[in-house]
């Protein structure tokens, strides 16, 4: 066992080497948080177990807003489709409802105009067709000679 934990405590020196020499963890651990962090261990441990700890509900909170998101995009789009077929069907019902009433009006006006124009034939043409026919015997009077009654004849010359 002693040379496993040799081999383990070898490469745990060795990770640490690689994490010390990094670039960006030498510049950290040269600015004042990374001092302080160094000076007080406790802190150092404390920190990092919270964003350990936070990762999880951090990660859920992401996962939750991402998926919101696109939820609220597809919902947008449902529901901006659910509105233009609710508007298109309404359209379609009031142009049908104003092609029926359109009919009605027409044929409505179709009966008072031939009514009408009945009316106006009827009270109108009696009149003129008077006045034509008497002008037609006024004609026939002075143009033709008198006709004798067969009658009369007779009765003259008795």
């Amino acid at each position: 066992m002693s040379k496993e934990m040799q081999e383990l405590q070898k490469q745990w020196h060795s990770m640490m080497q690689t994490i010390h020499t990094n670039s960006n963890v030498v510049s950290f651990m040269n600015s004042r948080v990374g001092q302080y962090l160094d000076d007080h261990p406790f802190v150092a441990l404390s920190l990092l177990v919270f964003i350990a700890v936070s990762a999880i509900p951090v990660a859920f909170f992401l996962i939750f807003v991402i998926s919101t998101t696109i939820m609220a995009c597809m919902g947008v789009i449902v529901v901006e489709g659910v509105v233009i077929s609710v508007g298109g069907i309404a359209l379609l019902c009031a142009l049908s409802g104003l092609g029926v009433l359109s009919l009605a009006v027409s044929g409505v006006l179709s009966i008072c105009y031939i009514a009408l124009s009945t009316l106006i034939n009827y009270w109108h043409t009696p009149n003129s067709l008077v006045k034509k026919e008497e002008a037609n015997e006024n004609s026939l009077l002075q143009s033709s000679p008198p006709v004798l009654d067969p009658s009369n004849k007779n009765t003259k010359s008795e």
